[in-house]
Parts: C-alpha cells; structure tokens; sequence
C-alpha cells in the first residue's frame, strides 16, 4: 500500500506523524552507542575534499627537515664546546679551571665573575686564558668567586709584542669587542693579519701568550700609530676559563 494511503488508515496516523521523532532517536541513541564516532566519521566524509594537499604535506616535510638540521647544527656546536671544555680540564700544574658565572649586560666588556676563588689558589692580578688566548687578569677575589677585568675593559693595559716586526706595544681596551694597540714608534711596519701575543719582556703577563691579530692600522695617528685588533678568544661568549695562578713565596705577598 502506498505511503499516503496509510496515513489515511486511523491507527497507522499515529504511527505515520511520529516516525520522523523515532528517527532522529534512533540516530541519538546510535551516536551514544558508538560514542560519537558516527559523527567524526559524517565530519571526515563531508570534510574530505577540503583535506590537506600536496602542497601542505610538502611544505610539513621541509618544515622537519629545516628542524632536524637546526637541531643536527646545534648538536655540532655542543660538541664542539664540550671539547674546548675538556681541553680546558686538562689542567697543568698552575692552572685553575673555572665556570663564568655572572656577566653583566651593561658590563659585558669589561668584567665577569668566576665560580672559583681564593680557596683555590686564585690571586688579585693572575692572568685568564679561555680556548684562543689571553682575555684578562683577576681584579679581585673572594675565597668563591674571582671578578676578572677583560682585555676590552678601558682600565685594561697589557704589553704586547708583534712577533713579526718584532714591535712592542701596548695593548689598551676601550669598552668594545675590540682593543686597540699603542705603539712606541710612529712606523712600526705592522699590517693587517699580523699576530699579537704578549710581550716577552711583560711582568704582568706571562710572556707569549695568544691575544689576536691586527685587524687594521692607523698610520696617521698622533703620536704614533695605532692598530685595531681582533682578540682571538671568543670574549663575547667564553662560559669557561683557565686562571694562570702564580706559585710560591712571591706570589703569597704579591
């Protein structure tokens, strides 16, 4: 029998006006059994053509390879500290190995403090060596910590020696990445690229140690000229370091 005769019938009526309420019950009651996975199923059939192409899985590839090759790089970096670090450990008689611990941000080139002191042998004036050379003495000590004056610092004066033309000069920071170095004479005959270690006739300093390369040179400064160097230790970023302690009776009274 047709649809529209049966509701014709009198008992069908009832039944005829009701089945649109048993079936939005029917779905309600699958949805609770299947706990709503008929309904993310409906959403993944409706939303499919709108679904990720080639091109956003193409753009998510090279999104993770540029992260694994960031993190590949910074893994390199590490361990390349880690060896300076342990090339550093390997500390010879006179020589404290110690952490930097605090570094101001208005300060950064002038000072920074050691996670070692006095209890370890460190003294006011002894000479501190990070991988590539000379970067300052020790200003002060507590028996913990040691504050060290860096070769950028406009305090710092330290006798160099420019192994090349054999030259003496003085080195003197002026508060920026790079110090600049005084000569004694108005023509030194230095250039870019030569080497500037420190003096052998120095008594604050041990004598040949590494400080850098002359990164330019004014011949028309008043009175002699002058060279801007380039410090071959990392200042900027060092987070360990070497103190150069001073032995015996002279350094106790010193």
């Amino acid at each position: 029998m047709p649809f529209g005769r049966l509701s014709r019938v009198p008992w069908l009526r009832p039944v005829v006006g009701a089945w649109p309420w048993a079936l939005v019950a029917a779905v309600l009651v699958a949805v609770r059994l299947s706990k709503g996975a008929l309904l993310s199923d409906a959403y993944a059939l409706l939303s499919r053509p709108f679904w990720p192409g080639s091109a956003q899985k193409e753009w998510l590839q090279a999104a993770q390879q540029l992260d694994q090759q960031t993190r590949l790089g910074q893994l390199e970096l590490d361990n390349r500290r880690l060896r300076r670090l342990l090339d550093l450990q390997r500390a010879s008689p006179g020589k404290v190995t110690a952490p930097v611990i605090s570094r101001e941000p208005g300060d950064w080139w002038h000072q920074l403090v050691l996670g070692a002191g006095g209890l370890q042998g460190i003294r006011a004036g002894d000479s501190v060596i990070a991988p590539g050379g000379l970067i300052g003495r020790v200003a002060s000590v507590t028996p913990s910590t040691a504050r060290v004056a860096l070769l950028t610092d406009s305090a710092s004066k330290v006798g160099v020696w420019v192994g090349r033309t054999q030259r003496h000069g003085l080195l003197t920071g002026v508060g920026s990445s790079r110090p600049v170095l005084r000569f004694l004479e108005k023509d030194p005959q230095v250039r870019p690229g030569d080497v500037v270690v420190t003096s052998p006739a120095s008594t604050l300093v041990p004598p040949g140690l590494s400080v850098g390369v002359i990164q330019s040179v004014d011949d028309k400064a008043v009175p002699a000229t002058l060279a801007v160097v380039q410090l071959s230790a990392p200042v900027a970023s060092v987070d360990w370091v070497q103190v150069l302690t001073r032995q015996g009776p002279a350094a106790a009274g010193s």
